[in-house]
């Protein structure tokens, strides 16, 4: 159970530092806004990695854990309780996102949601390839035979905002359907209608990192 519940509280602090961040400064508006929301969802990887790393993995990502499932590094009753939990680790940060928003007396609705200004058919495509990028990263770098060992949560967490610096422009960046579901039931309109994107896509470029990955590491590609 432990590992379950450390997976809610990593996902609770990436949605509520990374998300609250991209509130706090407007995200979206100018380039320092986008690089400081960048940084933050990156930080809070690499914090959460070297403080729940070792009970869980430090999934705290629905794509994460599928793509694990994938690669044959987690059992399917685990892969299941894993996104259950991020799930509520999501929801529990963005309700405190919610409630400090209120307090600042600023627009109640606004929780970081995603939403793509293109339409949901091309949020789609973009976060199939952002998160194909990120999730290779992760099983590469967290491979016990060929990754980073100690040095998997900052890759991972730098990877992060690198994704974040090329999608947050199209997207507002998820690669994570986590930390959309959660904001997008707050926030509602254009987010709540583009959910299923921001669901599907992810766990798309999920899919095809860890079949790339198994492909390159065994060699038969």
């Amino acid at each position: 159970m432990k590992k379950y519940l450390a997976e809610m509280v990593g996902t609770m602090v990436l949605v509520l530092m990374g998300c609250g961040t991209a509130v706090s400064l407007n995200c979206g508006v100018d380039t320092a806004s986008v690089v400081g929301t960048a940084v933050a969802f990156g930080l809070a990887v690499v914090a959460m990695a070297y403080t729940v790393g070792g009970i869980s993995g430090c999934h705290i990502n629905p794509a994460i854990t599928l793509g694990c499932l994938i690669a044959g590094r987690i059992s399917g009753k685990d892969a299941a309780m894993y996104m259950l939990f991020q799930v509520i680790g999501a929801f529990i940060g963005s309700t405190l996102l919610w409630i400090m928003v209120q307090q600042l007396g600023a627009d109640g609705t606004t929780t970081g949601a995603n939403a793509c200004a293109s339409g949901a058919g091309a949020a789609c495509i973009i976060e199939t390839i952002l998160t194909f990028v990120f999730v290779l990263v992760v099983l590469g770098t967290t491979d016990s035979k060929v990754g980073a060992g100690n040095f998997a949560g900052l890759a991972i967490g730098l990877s992060l905002i690198l994704v974040h610096l090329v999608g947050i422009h199209y997207t507002g960046t998820s690669v994570n359907p986590a930390r959309s579901i959660a904001p997008a039931v707050f926030q509602g309109g254009a987010a709540l209608e583009q959910l299923w994107a921001f669901i599907v896509g992810p766990f798309l470029g999920a899919a095809i990192a860890a079949v790339v990955w198994k492909s390159v590491k065994s060699g038969k590609m």
